[in-house]
Protein backbone atom coordinates (compact mmCIF):
# COMPACT_ATOMS: atom_id res chain seq x y z
CA UNK A 1 0.00 0.00 0.00
CA UNK A 2 1.75 3.77 -1.31
CA UNK A 3 0.80 6.96 -0.20
CA UNK A 4 1.39 10.33 -1.29
CA UNK A 5 3.00 12.99 0.39
CA UNK A 6 -0.87 14.85 0.74
CA UNK A 7 -2.28 12.50 1.84
CA UNK A 8 0.47 12.04 4.94
CA UNK A 9 0.38 15.71 5.09
CA UNK A 10 -3.73 14.90 6.01
CA UNK A 11 -3.04 12.70 8.33
CA UNK A 12 -0.43 15.11 10.17
CA UNK A 13 -3.28 17.87 10.33
CA UNK A 14 -5.78 15.57 11.71
CA UNK A 15 -7.05 16.46 15.21
CA UNK A 16 -4.94 15.44 17.90
CA UNK A 17 -3.38 12.57 16.43
CA UNK A 18 -0.27 10.76 17.98
CA UNK A 19 2.46 12.45 16.11
CA UNK A 20 5.73 10.04 17.12
CA UNK A 21 3.38 7.34 16.31
CA UNK A 22 2.12 8.33 13.04
CA UNK A 23 6.00 9.32 12.30
CA UNK A 24 6.78 5.76 12.83
CA UNK A 25 3.88 4.85 10.59
CA UNK A 26 5.55 6.68 8.06
CA UNK A 27 8.72 5.86 8.27
CA UNK A 28 8.19 2.36 7.98
CA UNK A 29 6.01 2.89 4.82
CA UNK A 30 8.42 4.53 3.34
CA UNK A 31 11.38 1.98 3.45
CA UNK A 32 9.14 -0.72 2.65
CA UNK A 33 8.55 0.91 -0.73
CA UNK A 34 12.23 1.73 -1.12
CA UNK A 35 13.28 -1.69 -0.01
CA UNK A 36 11.22 -3.29 -2.57
CA UNK A 37 12.00 -0.99 -5.72
CA UNK A 38 15.75 -0.89 -5.06
CA UNK A 39 15.53 -4.74 -5.07
CA UNK A 40 17.34 -4.93 -1.36
CA UNK A 41 14.75 -7.62 0.30
CA UNK A 42 10.97 -7.57 0.44
CA UNK A 43 10.88 -5.13 3.16
CA UNK A 44 9.64 -7.65 5.87
CA UNK A 45 11.69 -6.41 8.81
CA UNK A 46 13.92 -3.25 8.03
CA UNK A 47 10.10 -1.41 8.41
CA UNK A 48 9.66 -2.55 11.67
CA UNK A 49 12.41 -1.76 12.69
CA UNK A 50 12.68 1.87 11.59
CA UNK A 51 9.59 2.45 13.08
CA UNK A 52 10.45 1.17 16.15
CA UNK A 53 13.28 3.46 16.32
CA UNK A 54 11.15 6.20 16.00
CA UNK A 55 8.47 5.10 18.57
CA UNK A 56 9.39 1.80 20.43
CA UNK A 57 5.66 1.22 21.71
CA UNK A 58 4.15 0.89 17.65
CA UNK A 59 3.02 -2.82 18.06
CA UNK A 60 1.16 -2.03 21.34
CA UNK A 61 -0.36 1.00 19.91
CA UNK A 62 -1.51 -0.48 16.51
CA UNK A 63 -2.90 -3.77 18.28
CA UNK A 64 -5.13 -1.54 20.94
CA UNK A 65 -7.11 -0.76 17.98
CA UNK A 66 -7.89 -4.08 16.97
CA UNK A 67 -10.88 -5.05 18.77
CA UNK A 68 -11.21 -8.60 17.67
CA UNK A 69 -8.08 -9.11 19.34
CA UNK A 70 -4.57 -11.10 18.23
CA UNK A 71 -3.45 -14.65 17.80
CA UNK A 72 -0.09 -15.49 18.73
CA UNK A 73 1.66 -18.82 16.96
CA UNK A 74 5.36 -20.29 18.14
CA UNK A 75 6.70 -23.45 18.38
CA UNK A 76 9.69 -25.14 17.02
CA UNK A 77 8.20 -26.64 13.60
CA UNK A 78 4.81 -25.72 12.06
CA UNK A 79 4.75 -22.31 13.22
CA UNK A 80 4.27 -20.57 9.06
CA UNK A 81 2.49 -23.39 7.87
CA UNK A 82 -0.08 -23.63 11.21
CA UNK A 83 -0.67 -19.53 10.91
CA UNK A 84 -1.45 -19.71 7.51
CA UNK A 85 -3.70 -21.80 7.55
CA UNK A 86 -5.20 -19.93 10.53
CA UNK A 87 -5.44 -16.68 8.29
CA UNK A 88 -7.67 -18.42 5.94
CA UNK A 89 -9.73 -19.40 8.33
CA UNK A 90 -10.32 -16.21 9.42
CA UNK A 91 -10.59 -14.37 6.78
CA UNK A 92 -13.26 -17.46 5.67
CA UNK A 93 -15.09 -16.03 8.92
CA UNK A 94 -15.09 -12.74 7.44
CA UNK A 95 -12.13 -11.18 9.60
CA UNK A 96 -9.52 -9.25 8.22
CA UNK A 97 -5.90 -9.92 10.09
CA UNK A 98 -2.98 -8.35 9.92
CA UNK A 99 -0.72 -11.09 9.41
CA UNK A 100 3.47 -11.35 9.04
CA UNK A 101 2.45 -13.47 6.21
CA UNK A 102 6.28 -13.36 4.99
CA UNK A 103 7.74 -15.47 8.36
CA UNK A 104 9.42 -12.16 9.46
CA UNK A 105 8.64 -13.46 13.05
CA UNK A 106 11.01 -11.39 15.73
CA UNK A 107 9.36 -8.08 17.08
CA UNK A 108 10.79 -6.09 14.08
CA UNK A 109 8.36 -8.74 11.91
CA UNK A 110 5.13 -7.93 13.73
CA UNK A 111 5.83 -4.11 13.76
CA UNK A 112 6.40 -4.02 9.62
CA UNK A 113 3.34 -6.37 9.25
CA UNK A 114 1.27 -3.53 11.51
CA UNK A 115 2.72 -0.30 10.27
CA UNK A 116 2.57 -1.91 6.61
CA UNK A 117 -1.33 -2.14 6.66
CA UNK A 118 -1.92 0.61 9.36
CA UNK A 119 -4.04 3.61 8.09
CA UNK A 120 -2.50 7.10 8.08
CA UNK A 121 -6.01 8.67 8.76
CA UNK A 122 -7.48 6.22 11.15
CA UNK A 123 -7.88 2.46 10.50
CA UNK A 124 -7.30 0.33 7.14
CA UNK A 125 -9.97 -1.98 7.82
CA UNK A 126 -8.00 -4.94 9.91
CA UNK A 127 -10.00 -5.84 12.97
CA UNK A 128 -7.75 -8.47 14.27
CA UNK A 129 -4.09 -9.90 14.17
CA UNK A 130 -2.38 -13.12 13.46
CA UNK A 131 1.04 -13.53 14.25
CA UNK A 132 4.09 -16.16 13.92
CA UNK A 133 6.45 -15.40 16.44
CA UNK A 134 9.85 -16.74 17.09
CA UNK A 135 10.35 -19.04 20.21
CA UNK A 136 12.98 -16.75 22.10
CA UNK A 137 11.02 -13.83 21.81
CA UNK A 138 7.84 -15.46 22.54
CA UNK A 139 7.59 -13.81 26.12
CA UNK A 140 8.63 -10.63 25.46
CA UNK A 141 5.92 -9.83 23.07
CA UNK A 142 3.42 -12.41 24.82
CA UNK A 143 3.33 -10.11 27.51
CA UNK A 144 3.24 -6.65 25.36
CA UNK A 145 0.50 -8.16 23.70
CA UNK A 146 -1.88 -9.71 25.69
CA UNK A 147 -3.78 -11.89 22.90
CA UNK A 148 -6.74 -13.37 22.66
CA UNK A 149 -5.55 -16.63 21.38
CA UNK A 150 -1.79 -17.95 21.60
CA UNK A 151 -1.06 -21.44 20.03
CA UNK A 152 1.88 -23.47 21.00
CA UNK A 153 3.07 -26.26 18.56
CA UNK A 154 5.76 -28.30 19.56
CA UNK A 155 9.05 -28.34 21.36
CA UNK A 156 12.08 -29.81 19.05
CA UNK A 157 15.72 -29.25 19.73
CA UNK A 158 16.91 -26.37 17.41
CA UNK A 159 19.88 -23.78 17.02
CA UNK A 160 21.54 -25.15 19.87
CA UNK A 161 23.74 -21.97 19.65
CA UNK A 162 20.77 -19.35 20.12
CA UNK A 163 18.42 -21.26 21.41
CA UNK A 164 19.95 -23.72 23.70
CA UNK A 165 18.02 -27.47 24.66
CA UNK A 166 14.13 -27.09 24.82
CA UNK A 167 14.06 -27.36 28.79
CA UNK A 168 15.52 -23.55 29.16
CA UNK A 169 12.80 -22.64 26.28
CA UNK A 170 10.09 -24.79 28.34
CA UNK A 171 10.66 -22.98 31.31
CA UNK A 172 10.67 -19.70 29.33
CA UNK A 173 7.42 -20.24 28.11
CA UNK A 174 6.28 -21.58 31.50
CA UNK A 175 6.82 -18.01 32.86
CA UNK A 176 5.40 -16.49 30.19
CA UNK A 177 1.99 -18.06 30.41
CA UNK A 178 2.02 -17.78 33.87
CA UNK A 179 1.34 -13.85 33.81
CA UNK A 180 -1.15 -13.59 31.02
CA UNK A 181 -4.73 -12.34 31.28
CA UNK A 182 -7.57 -14.72 31.98
CA UNK A 183 -8.82 -13.77 29.01
CA UNK A 184 -6.69 -15.41 27.05
CA UNK A 185 -6.93 -19.01 25.49
CA UNK A 186 -3.74 -21.23 25.38
CA UNK A 187 -3.80 -24.37 22.56
CA UNK A 188 -1.35 -26.95 23.39
CA UNK A 189 0.03 -29.67 21.44
CA UNK A 190 -1.41 -32.74 23.83
CA UNK A 191 1.15 -35.11 22.23
CA UNK A 192 4.46 -33.18 23.35
CA UNK A 193 4.72 -33.99 26.57
CA UNK A 194 6.73 -30.70 27.11
CA UNK A 195 4.04 -28.36 25.73
CA UNK A 196 1.40 -29.94 26.90
CA UNK A 197 2.96 -30.07 30.55
CA UNK A 198 2.61 -25.94 30.14
CA UNK A 199 -1.37 -26.30 30.72
CA UNK A 200 -0.51 -26.77 34.33
CA UNK A 201 1.19 -23.58 34.66
CA UNK A 202 -1.82 -21.34 33.74
CA UNK A 203 -5.27 -20.59 35.35
CA UNK A 204 -6.52 -19.89 32.42
CA UNK A 205 -9.12 -21.87 29.39
CA UNK A 206 -6.63 -24.26 27.62
CA UNK A 207 -8.01 -26.49 24.24
CA UNK A 208 -5.59 -29.42 23.50
CA UNK A 209 -5.32 -31.18 20.00
CA UNK A 210 -3.59 -34.22 18.97
CA UNK A 211 -3.84 -37.25 17.24
CA UNK A 212 -5.95 -40.92 18.16
CA UNK A 213 -5.65 -42.37 15.53
CA UNK A 214 -3.66 -46.19 15.93
CA UNK A 215 -0.56 -46.54 15.51
CA UNK A 216 1.99 -49.27 15.47
CA UNK A 217 4.90 -48.09 17.15
CA UNK A 218 5.92 -47.35 21.21
CA UNK A 219 9.34 -46.78 20.57
CA UNK A 220 10.87 -43.46 20.42
CA UNK A 221 13.25 -42.59 18.01
CA UNK A 222 17.43 -41.40 18.63
CA UNK A 223 16.07 -37.93 17.77
CA UNK A 224 13.30 -37.46 20.41
CA UNK A 225 14.08 -34.42 23.03
CA UNK A 226 11.08 -34.86 25.83
CA UNK A 227 11.83 -38.39 27.17
CA UNK A 228 11.64 -37.99 30.65
CA UNK A 229 8.10 -36.62 32.97
CA UNK A 230 8.59 -32.63 33.65
CA UNK A 231 7.72 -33.30 36.75
CA UNK A 232 9.01 -35.72 38.81
CA UNK A 233 12.15 -36.65 36.01
CA UNK A 234 11.15 -40.54 35.56
CA UNK A 235 11.81 -42.20 31.86
CA UNK A 236 8.12 -41.49 30.06
CA UNK A 237 6.19 -44.79 28.77
CA UNK A 238 4.37 -44.68 25.15
CA UNK A 239 1.80 -46.69 24.25
CA UNK A 240 1.62 -45.04 20.59
CA UNK A 241 4.56 -42.60 19.35
CA UNK A 242 3.51 -40.80 16.00
CA UNK A 243 7.54 -39.00 15.71
CA UNK A 244 9.94 -38.06 17.64
CA UNK A 245 8.69 -37.75 21.34
CA UNK A 246 4.91 -37.08 19.89
CA UNK A 247 2.38 -39.57 20.69
CA UNK A 248 0.83 -40.93 23.52
CA UNK A 249 2.36 -40.92 26.95
CA UNK A 250 2.30 -41.35 30.81
CA UNK A 251 5.03 -41.34 33.37
CA UNK A 252 4.67 -44.47 35.81
CA UNK A 253 6.11 -42.43 38.46
CA UNK A 254 3.60 -39.44 38.75
CA UNK A 255 -0.01 -38.77 37.47
CA UNK A 256 1.65 -36.56 34.17
CA UNK A 257 -0.23 -38.47 31.21
CA UNK A 258 -1.11 -36.94 28.07
CA UNK A 259 -4.19 -34.87 28.54
CA UNK A 260 -7.56 -35.66 26.03
CA UNK A 261 -7.37 -33.57 23.47
CA UNK A 262 -10.46 -31.53 22.64
CA UNK A 263 -9.36 -31.26 18.69
CA UNK A 264 -8.54 -34.59 17.78
CA UNK A 265 -7.88 -36.57 14.40
CA UNK A 266 -9.32 -39.76 14.78
CA UNK A 267 -8.04 -40.93 11.86
CA UNK A 268 -5.26 -40.22 9.35
CA UNK A 269 -4.47 -41.72 5.69
CA UNK A 270 -1.53 -40.36 4.28
CA UNK A 271 -1.14 -40.18 0.25
CA UNK A 272 2.39 -40.00 -0.59
CA UNK A 273 3.39 -36.26 -1.29
CA UNK A 274 -0.42 -34.84 -2.54
CA UNK A 275 -2.12 -34.80 0.28
CA UNK A 276 -3.91 -36.32 3.35
CA UNK A 277 -7.08 -37.30 4.34
CA UNK A 278 -8.11 -36.53 7.91
CA UNK A 279 -11.27 -37.11 10.24
CA UNK A 280 -11.35 -34.66 13.30
CA UNK A 281 -13.40 -34.60 16.13
CA UNK A 282 -14.05 -30.97 18.56
CA UNK A 283 -16.23 -28.92 19.68
CA UNK A 284 -18.42 -28.62 16.18
CA UNK A 285 -18.73 -32.22 15.76
CA UNK A 286 -17.06 -34.61 13.57
CA UNK A 287 -15.53 -33.13 10.17
CA UNK A 288 -13.99 -35.16 7.24
CA UNK A 289 -11.16 -33.70 5.43
CA UNK A 290 -8.82 -34.28 2.41
CA UNK A 291 -5.93 -31.82 3.28
CA UNK A 292 -3.47 -30.55 0.21
CA UNK A 293 -0.78 -30.89 2.62
CA UNK A 294 1.34 -34.63 2.83
CA UNK A 295 2.94 -35.05 6.11
CA UNK A 296 2.01 -36.78 9.71
CA UNK A 297 3.67 -33.58 11.03
CA UNK A 298 0.76 -31.20 8.49
CA UNK A 299 -1.62 -32.71 10.33
CA UNK A 300 -0.55 -31.09 13.70
CA UNK A 301 -0.74 -27.93 11.60
CA UNK A 302 -3.99 -28.35 11.01
CA UNK A 303 -5.05 -29.71 14.20
CA UNK A 304 -3.56 -26.53 15.68
CA UNK A 305 -5.04 -24.39 13.48
CA UNK A 306 -8.22 -25.57 13.48
CA UNK A 307 -7.87 -25.30 17.65
CA UNK A 308 -6.81 -22.10 17.04
CA UNK A 309 -9.63 -20.98 15.24
CA UNK A 310 -12.15 -22.74 17.63
CA UNK A 311 -10.74 -21.14 20.94
CA UNK A 312 -11.45 -18.09 18.95
CA UNK A 313 -14.83 -18.41 18.45
CA UNK A 314 -14.40 -19.32 14.40
CA UNK A 315 -17.72 -21.18 12.82
CA UNK A 316 -16.26 -24.78 11.47
CA UNK A 317 -17.82 -23.79 8.04
CA UNK A 318 -14.83 -21.53 7.72
CA UNK A 319 -12.64 -24.68 8.53
CA UNK A 320 -14.32 -26.31 5.77
CA UNK A 321 -13.61 -24.01 3.22
CA UNK A 322 -10.14 -23.42 3.96
CA UNK A 323 -9.04 -26.80 3.80
CA UNK A 324 -10.57 -27.65 0.76
CA UNK A 325 -8.52 -24.62 -1.10
CA UNK A 326 -5.08 -24.72 1.33
CA UNK A 327 -1.96 -25.03 -0.28
CA UNK A 328 1.66 -24.76 0.82
CA UNK A 329 3.37 -21.92 2.31
CA UNK A 330 6.77 -20.64 0.58
CA UNK A 331 9.57 -23.33 0.68
CA UNK A 332 7.20 -26.00 2.94
CA UNK A 333 6.57 -29.20 0.77
CA UNK A 334 5.91 -26.80 -1.68
CA UNK A 335 5.67 -27.80 -5.31
CA UNK A 336 7.17 -25.10 -8.24
CA UNK A 337 6.81 -26.30 -11.95
CA UNK A 338 9.82 -25.44 -14.48
CA UNK A 339 8.40 -26.64 -17.56
CA UNK A 340 7.44 -29.94 -17.81
CA UNK A 341 9.84 -30.87 -14.91
CA UNK A 342 8.83 -30.13 -10.55
CA UNK A 343 10.68 -28.20 -8.14
CA UNK A 344 9.94 -29.52 -4.73
CA UNK A 345 11.07 -27.20 -1.76
CA UNK A 346 10.98 -28.59 1.66
CA UNK A 347 12.66 -26.55 4.47
CA UNK A 348 14.95 -28.07 6.96
CA UNK A 349 16.65 -26.84 9.98
CA UNK A 350 16.92 -29.38 12.65
CA UNK A 351 17.03 -33.11 12.95
CA UNK A 352 13.15 -33.96 13.86
CA UNK A 353 11.93 -32.05 11.20
CA UNK A 354 14.65 -32.95 8.70
CA UNK A 355 13.92 -36.83 9.35
CA UNK A 356 9.87 -36.33 8.92
CA UNK A 357 10.84 -34.69 5.48
CA UNK A 358 12.43 -37.35 4.42
CA UNK A 359 10.03 -39.84 5.74
CA UNK A 360 7.43 -37.84 3.41
CA UNK A 361 9.05 -37.10 0.33
CA UNK A 362 10.37 -41.42 0.30
CA UNK A 363 6.96 -42.64 1.16
CA UNK A 364 6.74 -43.88 -2.32
CA UNK A 365 9.76 -45.77 -2.17
CA UNK A 366 10.64 -44.17 -5.81
CA UNK A 367 14.61 -43.63 -6.60
CA UNK A 368 14.84 -39.90 -6.12
CA UNK A 369 17.08 -36.48 -6.76
CA UNK A 370 18.05 -34.56 -4.27
CA UNK A 371 19.65 -31.31 -4.02
CA UNK A 372 20.45 -30.08 -0.27
CA UNK A 373 21.29 -26.35 0.26
CA UNK A 374 22.99 -25.95 4.09
CA UNK A 375 23.85 -22.77 5.39
CA UNK A 376 25.27 -21.63 8.45
CA UNK A 377 24.34 -18.20 8.93
CA UNK A 378 22.81 -16.73 11.85
CA UNK A 379 19.30 -17.38 11.14
CA UNK A 380 20.08 -21.39 10.31
CA UNK A 381 21.79 -21.92 13.08
CA UNK A 382 25.76 -21.84 13.06
CA UNK A 383 26.28 -25.28 14.41
CA UNK A 384 25.42 -28.17 11.75
CA UNK A 385 25.96 -30.65 14.17
CA UNK A 386 22.14 -31.31 14.01
CA UNK A 387 22.68 -33.39 10.69
CA UNK A 388 24.38 -36.05 12.25
CA UNK A 389 21.12 -36.16 14.67
CA UNK A 390 18.84 -36.59 11.37
CA UNK A 391 18.10 -39.95 10.00
CA UNK A 392 19.52 -39.81 6.47
CA UNK A 393 20.38 -43.23 6.20
CA UNK A 394 16.56 -43.77 5.38
CA UNK A 395 17.52 -41.64 1.94
CA UNK A 396 20.49 -43.91 0.98
CA UNK A 397 18.45 -46.51 -0.92
CA UNK A 398 16.56 -44.21 -2.95
CA UNK A 399 19.10 -41.48 -3.32
CA UNK A 400 19.65 -41.65 -7.30
CA UNK A 401 21.68 -38.47 -7.17
CA UNK A 402 22.60 -35.68 -4.79
CA UNK A 403 23.17 -31.87 -5.75
CA UNK A 404 25.48 -30.17 -2.79
CA UNK A 405 25.36 -26.94 -1.93
CA UNK A 406 25.82 -23.90 0.41
CA UNK A 407 28.27 -22.60 3.25
CA UNK A 408 28.94 -25.80 4.64
CA UNK A 409 28.49 -28.50 1.72
CA UNK A 410 30.89 -30.52 2.74
CA UNK A 411 29.32 -31.13 6.19
CA UNK A 412 26.36 -32.36 4.08
CA UNK A 413 27.87 -34.33 1.57
CA UNK A 414 30.20 -36.23 4.11
CA UNK A 415 26.76 -36.82 6.42
CA UNK A 416 25.65 -38.71 2.77
CA UNK A 417 28.67 -40.63 2.84
CA UNK A 418 28.08 -41.82 5.64
CA UNK A 419 24.56 -42.43 5.50
CA UNK A 420 24.84 -45.00 3.03
CA UNK A 421 25.24 -42.94 -0.56
CA UNK A 422 27.35 -44.18 -3.05
CA UNK A 423 30.21 -41.40 -3.15
CA UNK A 424 29.60 -41.41 -7.26
CA UNK A 425 26.27 -39.71 -6.89
CA UNK A 426 27.32 -36.99 -4.40
CA UNK A 427 28.41 -33.80 -5.99
CA UNK A 428 29.47 -30.53 -4.85
CA UNK A 429 28.28 -27.19 -6.79
CA UNK A 430 29.50 -24.19 -5.06
CA UNK A 431 26.62 -21.89 -5.83
CA UNK A 432 23.23 -23.02 -5.09
CA UNK A 433 21.82 -21.27 -8.18
CA UNK A 434 24.31 -23.69 -10.53
CA UNK A 435 23.42 -26.64 -8.18
CA UNK A 436 19.65 -26.13 -8.52
CA UNK A 437 20.66 -25.72 -12.71
CA UNK A 438 22.54 -28.81 -12.81
CA UNK A 439 20.24 -30.80 -10.38
CA UNK A 440 17.39 -29.54 -13.26
CA UNK A 441 19.42 -30.51 -15.90
CA UNK A 442 19.58 -34.10 -14.33
CA UNK A 443 15.84 -34.55 -14.83
CA UNK A 444 13.72 -36.32 -17.30
CA UNK A 445 9.99 -34.96 -18.56
CA UNK A 446 7.89 -35.19 -16.10
CA UNK A 447 10.33 -35.68 -13.25
CA UNK A 448 10.58 -34.22 -9.93
CA UNK A 449 14.02 -32.26 -7.73
CA UNK A 450 13.16 -32.87 -4.13
CA UNK A 451 15.10 -29.73 -2.68
CA UNK A 452 15.98 -29.17 1.18
CA UNK A 453 17.48 -25.98 1.95
CA UNK A 454 18.12 -24.66 5.08
CA UNK A 455 16.40 -21.09 6.02
CA UNK A 456 18.42 -18.46 4.03
CA UNK A 457 19.71 -20.75 1.14
CA UNK A 458 15.77 -21.34 1.03
CA UNK A 459 15.21 -17.30 0.99
CA UNK A 460 17.95 -17.26 -1.68
CA UNK A 461 16.47 -20.05 -3.72
CA UNK A 462 13.14 -18.47 -3.56
CA UNK A 463 14.88 -15.19 -5.09
CA UNK A 464 16.53 -17.17 -7.42
CA UNK A 465 13.40 -19.03 -8.86
CA UNK A 466 11.18 -15.67 -8.74
CA UNK A 467 13.93 -13.98 -10.51
CA UNK A 468 13.12 -16.56 -13.46
CA UNK A 469 9.69 -16.32 -12.93
CA UNK A 470 9.36 -19.60 -11.74
CA UNK A 471 7.46 -18.45 -8.96
CA UNK A 472 6.26 -14.94 -6.88
CA UNK A 473 8.79 -13.74 -4.26
CA UNK A 474 8.26 -14.70 -1.28
CA UNK A 475 6.86 -12.00 0.17
CA UNK A 476 4.17 -11.80 -2.54
CA UNK A 477 3.13 -15.52 -1.56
Amino acid sequence: MSYTWREMMIAVTTSKPDLRLLSAVIVGKLAGVASRRLGIGGGTSLPGALARRVDPATINKLISHLHRGTVLVTGTNGKTTTSRILAAILANAGWQPVHNRAGANLASGLATALVTQAGLVGQSGIDSGLFEVDEAVFGQLLSAISPRVVVLTNLFRDQLDRYGEIDLIATRWRQALQAIPPTTTVVLNADDPAVAALGQAVSTPVLYYGIDSPGDRSALDHVADSRRCPFCGAPLTYDVVRYAHLGQYRCPSSDFARPKPDVVASSVVLRGTQSTEVVVNGPFGSRSWRFGLPGLYNVYNLLAAVAGSTAAGIPVDAVDATVARFSAAFGRLEQIQVGDRTLFLALIKNPVGFTEVLRTILADSAPKDFAFFINDNLADGTDVSWLWDAQVEIAAEYCRSAIVSGTRAGDMAVRLKYAGVPAERIQIIDSIEKGLDVGLARLGSGETLYVLPTYTAMLELRTIVSRRHYANHFWDD
